[in-house]
């Protein structure tokens, strides 16, 4: 089973190092990570995917909140939730296929954000099967380049989190 949980901690050099380094010995794989700092500018927002059953979940947890830095820890993935994949992708771009690759872009909603020569960048966010499914179009062109942020997620509305 993927979870998705959601650190508050303090933004002090050396959490992102700390954290994953505590998960890793611990034998757990993290699948995602990103971190950025938040509404208040002394607290970072961590989001974790972790694959495996709730008794990995209940430890994860458990070892990130005895973390000195960590001021809360969220299950987002037991609420309702929105997540988001950022990614960028350089693709090789003759004359000829632009504006097939163009087309594409726009029917995921993505957006072409530089252009060279014979190639072109593709910005594109949303859920990661959108994602996968692009970068699936994309390959008979010939990917060049891609990168992706770690997942990121909020709940809905106006939902408490809870512990």
């Amino acid at each position: 089973m993927r979870h998705v949980l959601s650190a508050l901690v303090q933004n002090v050099p050396g959490v992102l190092s700390h954290i994953s380094g505590m998960l890793a010995s611990r034998g757990y794989n993290i699948d995602s990570l990103a971190v950025g700092e938040t509404e208040t500018p002394h607290l970072s927002r961590m989001t974790f995917v972790v694959v495996g059953d709730d008794d990995v979940l209940e430890q994860v947890r458990k070892q990130l909140e005895k973390v000195v830095t960590v001021v809360r820890v969220d299950d987002v993935s037991s609420q309702e939730h929105v997540e988001r994949d950022l990614m960028l992708l350089r693709v090789k771009a003759p004359p000829g296929a632009r504006s097939e690759i163009s087309e594409l872009a726009d029917i995921f909603r993505g957006r072409i954000v530089d252009v060279a020569h014979d190639v072109v960048m593709i910005e594109i966010s949303g859920q990661e099967k959108k994602i996968e499914a692009f970068v699936e179009m994309m390959r008979p062109f010939g990917i060049i380049e891609l990168v992706r942020t770690g997942r990121i997620a909020m709940i809905r509305g106006n939902q408490e989190k809870h512990k």
